[in-house]
């Protein structure tokens, strides 16, 4: 059985961590398959949103499988870094928005997973962490860099340096989480993001992610040359055109991504 399951419906790729008896937790293995996964979601038209999920009801993802990495040297663990940086800087990259939708344990690997996407909610019963230094170690697949650019330097420090877990209410607070609900109503919250994006147009949500992720690591003018040329990719398009006629119209756009 795969580790990582992906299913396609009415443009939502939907991909789930198939480890609950391991809580999710990153194997050399799933890593490869979240990457390839990940890639053949970026090449496809007609995936408009992707939902990203930890099976079973108890964790999102516990970060590295450890008992995989057991009687590994220091000089034998750069490869699971490797793979687990490289699933996760793949997710990063996936052009279309992406939503992570947590239950349960979130920490290390599996939070850096998390941050990885462009939204998140979370169940009242989650749990997120960078509690790498308590191991001894650091956080190595992004961490360091996503958290600050999250949640700010200062609250990233806090959660770093001193490897606390911080419960759903305080993710909330911090901005690390857009919506908490319980666990219950997890589906439903998820459905309701993924109508909102449905009223967007998937080429200009596209080209407004990119205009961030690419403009927040250059200075503002760069910045705004790259919102510019961003922007003149939509103006192309036939969903401008379809935008403008609803408008007039005072009707719901049929997008479809052209």
């Amino acid at each position: 059985m795969s580790n990582v399951q992906l299913q396609i419906v009415d443009g939502v790729a939907h991909v789930t961590l198939n480890r609950p008896e391991a809580h999710n937790a990153l194997s050399k293995a799933t890593n490869i398959e979240l990457e390839a996964v990940a890639r053949q979601i970026g090449a496809d038209a007609a995936v408009r949103a992707v939902v990203l999920r930890g099976s079973g009801d108890k964790s999102f993802c516990a970060g590295a499988d450890l008992k995989e990495r057991k009687g590994v040297t220091a000089q034998q663990t750069g490869p699971f870094v490797d793979a687990i940086a490289g699933a996760i800087n793949a997710w990063a990259r996936i052009p279309q928005p992406t939503l992570a939708v947590v239950n349960g344990f979130a920490f290390g690997g599996g939070m850096e997973l998390a941050i990885a996407c462009d939204l998140r909610i979370a169940s009242d019963n989650a749990m997120f962490g960078l509690t790498e230094v308590r191991l001894g170690i650091m956080p190595g697949a992004g961490g360091t860099q996503r958290l600050p650019r999250l949640i700010g330097v200062a609250a990233a420090k806090e959660l770093i340096l001193l490897g606390n877990r911080i419960d759903a209410p305080r993710a909330l607070a911090l901005g690390l989480v857009l919506r908490v609900v319980p666990y219950a109503e997890l589906d439903a919250a998820t459905e309701a993001i993924l109508k909102e994006l449905a009223l967007c147009a998937p080429k200009s949500t596209a080209m407004a992610k990119q205009a961030i992720d690419r403009g927040i690591e250059v200075g503002i003018d760069e910045g705004l040359r790259i919102e510019r040329a961003c922007y003149e990719v939509t103006l192309f398009t036939e969903d401008r055109n379809e935008g403008l006629r609803a408008f007039a119209e005072k009707r719901a756009p049929n997008y479809q991504g052209h």
